[in-house]
């Protein structure tokens, strides 16, 4: 009977060590109820489900931006360009009005009229230096014909060459006939000649056109401007003034009446 109590406690012992070793080692949380999954995964704001629709809204989001800016960024180039665009009223200010045309006009006919008078400023002097015909005995300069077309010849009495294309000059008259717009001038340059030879000269021969002196400052910008060959008769040196006052130097040597004819042509038909 002792026997059986010792065997019991010690029964009883064991039980109660082995509760309290199970007890130990169960841990608090085991204790807990598990949540169920669902609730979990609805937690989580990483699953799927919501992961799948943040990332649809926000492509809606950035897809309705990018469709919004390329009409706002539209809309402000159409305003820049309606800025810029000229209205009715700007191009009417900048229209040229009928006084300023007029103006316009005004300033070109003076500046026209300015520019006849600088050509007149620079005709030669010679042109104004007065000399006597001393056929006639009257008073001339190069000056009063303009408008008309000039034929000068520059020669000296003793010169055999000018009296040949004197002769020349003689039949061109005769085959142009009288022409009011043609004026026919022999100047003497040589300086030891003067008036009165001349004047016997052109008597004795029949030559009724204007024969001048030359005065010394005429010759000399004679062969200033054209050369020095003007002043050697014998190089029958002449030359041609047009209406405008224009010169125009022909070839040295004697020229045939046909020659200064069809020279002088385009010159006279200008008219």
């Amino acid at each position: 009977m002792r026997v059986k109590n010792v065997v019991g406690g010690l029964l009883l012992l064991v039980a109660m060590l082995v509760s309290a070793c199970g007890t130990a080692s169960t841990p608090p949380s085991a204790t807990q109820p598990e949540a169920p999954a669902e609730t979990v995964m609805a937690e989580k704001p990483g699953s799927t489900e919501e992961v799948m629709e943040e990332k649809a809204g926000a492509e809606a989001v950035a897809d309705q931006t990018t469709d919004e800016a390329p009409v706002e960024q539209k809309a402000t180039d159409e305003a820049m360009v309606a800025e810029k665009a000229p209205t009715e009223e700007t191009v009417m200010e900048k229209a040229p009005t009928e006084e300023a045309m007029l103006a316009k006009e005004a300033t070109d006919e003076a500046m026209a009229e300015n520019k006849s008078g600088d050509e007149a400023m620079t005709a030669p002097a010679w042109f104004k230096a007065e000399l006597t015909d001393v056929n006639s005995g009257q008073t001339f300069k190069i000056a009063d014909f303009k408008g008309k077309v000039v034929l000068v010849e520059t020669m000296a009495v003793w010169c055999p060459l000018c009296l040949r294309q004197q002769g020349q000059v003689r039949a061109l008259h005769e085959l142009l006939g009288e022409r009011e717009d043609l004026v026919s001038l022999a100047l003497d340059i040589d300086p030891n000649e003067d008036a009165e030879l001349l004047q016997a000269h052109a008597n004795q021969n029949g030559f009724d056109w204007r024969y001048a002196v030359a005065p010394a400052e005429v010759s000399r910008e004679i062969g200033q401007l054209y050369g020095a060959q003007f002043l050697n008769p014998p190089s029958t040196p002449m030359l041609i003034i047009d209406r405008q006052g224009e010169v125009h130097l022909l070839p040295f040597g004697q020229k045939e009446a046909q020659t200064l004819q069809e020279a002088l042509t385009p010159f006279l038909n200008e008219g």
